[in-house]
């Protein structure tokens, strides 16, 4: 891998991350298209905690309540956060851990990727055919937004898209929706580069400046996905994120098929 290639690609993990358009379809075409083979999951193990690192520092006073709230019995409000939390990051971990060999064969496959994305484009419409809600967070909404995010462990289905939609559907006021999707990333990215943590092990010491490079470029940009995707959802234009999204899913099919 040379610099440009860690380049484009810590741009694509650190702007498709947050956005609703599944970072992980992104890289299998990008990586099909540069053709850049990565040496095992190092790499991605990487630009994830680029990205990580990045809703850490945007969130940082949030989080530092939720810290404070597991030693203060009289934080309520943010004890009942971190309860959501767990709650809401259980789907994803079992059905990760328990297809995680079915879904490693998935993600060298471009095609279904190219189709899993248009899906994700027919999810991100789903808000326009409802009105928004003005709810806040509850144990039922968390739960559904816990199998939302379930969903999207499929490379191509957005996981922010799948969890900021399905809790708009169950009646969440956007922005808090759009918050709590944030919120619930960080067990996520965060146990998955734990389970893959000891392939950093394997890095070749050749890859390590552009791969460090490729990190710092993913938290930069992931760090820009954040505000599009809250300024996004507080204006109402998630369809146009589900254009792109069949955009890039057509184009993935019409290159891989011909």
């Amino acid at each position: 891998m040379n610099y440009i290639d860690a380049i484009i690609l810590g741009i694509i993990q650190g702007l498709t991350e947050f956005l609703p358009v599944s970072s992980s379809g992104h890289l299998v075409l990008a990586e099909e298209l540069l053709k850049v083979k990565m040496p095992g999951v190092t790499f991605e193990v990487l630009i994830h905690i680029g990205t990580l690192v990045s809703v850490l520092i945007y969130f940082r006073a949030r989080i530092w309540r939720l810290v404070q709230a597991l030693f203060n019995r009289e934080m309520i409000g943010e004890r009942r956060m971190l309860l959501f939390l767990v709650i809401g990051t259980i789907p994803a971990g079992f059905f990760g851990l328990l297809f995680k060999d079915l879904l490693e064969k998935t993600f060298s496959n471009p095609v279904e990727t190219s189709v899993e994305l248009i899906i994700t484009g027919l999810i991100l419409l789903v808000p326009k055919l409802f009105r928004a809600g003005n709810k806040g967070l509850s144990l039922g909404s968390t739960i559904i937004m816990g199998f939302g995010q379930a969903v999207a462990i499929l490379p191509g289905i957005s996981r922010s898209g799948t969890t900021i939609v399905s809790g708009m559907l169950a009646g969440v006021k956007p922005s808090e929706a759009a918050e709590f999707s944030f919120l619930l990333s960080i067990p996520a990215i965060g146990g998955a580069s734990l389970l893959e943590a000891k392939h950093l092990l394997e890095l070749q010491s050749a890859l390590v400046l552009p791969y460090m490079v490729a990190t710092l470029v993913s938290f930069l940009f992931g760090l820009l996905s954040v505000y599009v995707v809250l300024a996004t959802v507080k204006r109402g234009k998630f369809d146009y994120f589900a254009y792109y999204c069949f955009a890039i899913g057509a184009f993935g099919l019409y290159h891989f098929l011909s």
